[in-house]
């Protein structure tokens, strides 16, 4: 019973931001007390829980890129397997490097490097990492053959991840044009949850 009272406790205090949507006393008015068992008590406090925990799972997440991604596309089977990123590390065939999250991605920058649309509502960031050039993944293969990786662009939109990988000390360009003539872009990758 005293995980229901934290659950209810925990809801009431997300609405308490915005009391607008509930009524301050309404988790209350739900469980006037939780010390009973009688069968229609702890059905409520069953549908509390429910409410709460999807109330919680339904919160828009900010960082839609972290977590462990599948492999789906040609290049992610072929090269790097599997992967998973935190809020500091990436995580390629067991190895992890680490990185810095540098800004969000505009979204016509998401379009020139993904060819996402501009409209479908993904997001995405750059990040800064160092992936060495020595270093190979699956099939004895590199992310950017023989230079250093520097930079990788993220794209989030529903249950699908692209990445870009970037070599070079600069910060890449990430317009259709500069894409097109420049000898950083390593290549581009699918992953899914």
């Amino acid at each position: 019973m005293k995980v229901l009272k934290n659950v209810a406790n925990l809801s009431f205090t997300l609405f308490a931001l915005q009391p607008e949507l509930l009524p301050m006393d309404f988790l209350a008015r739900l469980l006037p007390d939780c010390n009973g068992c009688h069968a229609q008590t702890m059905r409520r406090n069953a549908l509390v829980c429910a409410f709460a925990a999807l109330l919680l799972c339904s919160l828009p997440g900010s960082a839609q890129d972290k977590g462990y991604w599948r492999a789906t596309s040609n290049n992610a089977i072929a090269i790097t397997g599997d992967l998973s990123i935190s809020e500091s590390k990436l995580s390629i065939n067991l190895t992890a490097f680490i990185m810095a999250q540098i800004r969000p991605l505009k979204p016509a920058e998401a379009s020139a490097a993904f060819d996402a649309d501009i409209n479908e509502g993904g997001s995405g960031y750059l990040y800064r990492t160092n992936v060495p050039a020595a270093k190979r993944f699956l099939h004895k293969n590199t992310l950017c053959g023989s230079d250093d990786t520097q930079w990788m662009a993220t794209y989030v939109h529903g249950r699908i991840l692209r990445i870009a990988f970037f070599s070079g000390t600069d910060m890449p360009v990430i317009t259709p044009d500069a894409l097109a003539n420049s000898t950083d872009v390593c290549g581009t990758f699918t992953y899914s949850r």
